[in-house]
């Protein structure tokens, strides 16, 4: 999965060396971010002229904080990559108004977009981005309150038990807008959901479902992930 994975992005930015990517943080695209750091140091795959936004990130935190969205992705990626700091665009989720930090975030996009590649996993409650449930699909960045699922699965990304409460996210507009989704997921954990993702009713009560009306969505799942799926 992580292979194929880096393999259609790397084809996709060797025909597009100025693109606009926006990659998630959490275990699913570990292997993906590894796949595309070794290519890139093999001088397999060039990133030097794209441009990078950051999906999420837990109110409060940055990439000084362990276990923040950001952290993860310098650890796994920029910081590999040696990216300078102009090239990536995150949400300041310390900011004092974070109204005004989702605006700075969507003007960035709008100018400079829209995504050429976005790359999301799924929660187990359909969550892609920090999206929730009840989410609107026509919403650009927001901040919004986490679900209790999100706020008990995001612990594990702590040493220790943090607080969780709000996120801020690129809103789905912003993926539905994009050239291009890729959805990954493993695990039979992540089946059921996977099946309703694609294959079940569209609503905002799971937010993922929405992507089955993208033009241009990719799926990439491990043998259990697509377990439950009718065309598999």
């Amino acid at each position: 999965m992580s292979e194929a994975t880096a393999q259609f992005i790397a084809k996709y930015v060797k025909t597009n060396p100025e693109s606009l990517l926006c990659f998630p943080s959490g275990d699913s695209p570990t292997g993906t971010l590894e796949k595309l750091v070794q290519a890139a140091q093999r001088g397999d795959i060039d990133f030097s002229r794209c441009w990078f936004v950051g999906l999420d990130e837990w109110v409060g935190m940055d990439k000084h904080d362990h276990g923040s969205c950001q952290q993860y992705i310098y650890m796994h990626l920029f910081d590999k990559l040696k990216l300078p700091a102009e090239r990536i665009r995150f949400f300041d989720a310390k900011a004092s108004d974070l109204n005004a930090e989702c605006e700075k975030v969507d003007r960035y996009i709008f100018d400079d977009g829209p995504l050429d590649i976005i790359v999301v996993g799924v929660g187990l409650n359909g969550h892609i981005g920090l999206n929730e449930p009840g989410s609107s699909f026509t919403s650009y960045s927001h901040v919004v309150d986490l679900a209790e699922s999100t706020k008990t699965s995001g612990q594990k990304y702590f040493s220790q038990e943090t607080k969780l409460e709000k996120g801020i996210t690129i809103g789905i507009q912003h993926m539905m807008e994009a050239k291009t989704v890729v959805v990954i997921a493993s695990g039979e954990k992540k089946a059921d959901i996977i099946q309703k993702i694609a294959e079940g009713e569209i609503t905002e009560n799971i937010p993922g479902s929405i992507l089955q009306k993208h033009p241009n969505c990719h799926l990439f799942l491990d043998r259990a992930a697509a377990s439950r799926l009718s065309r598999t």
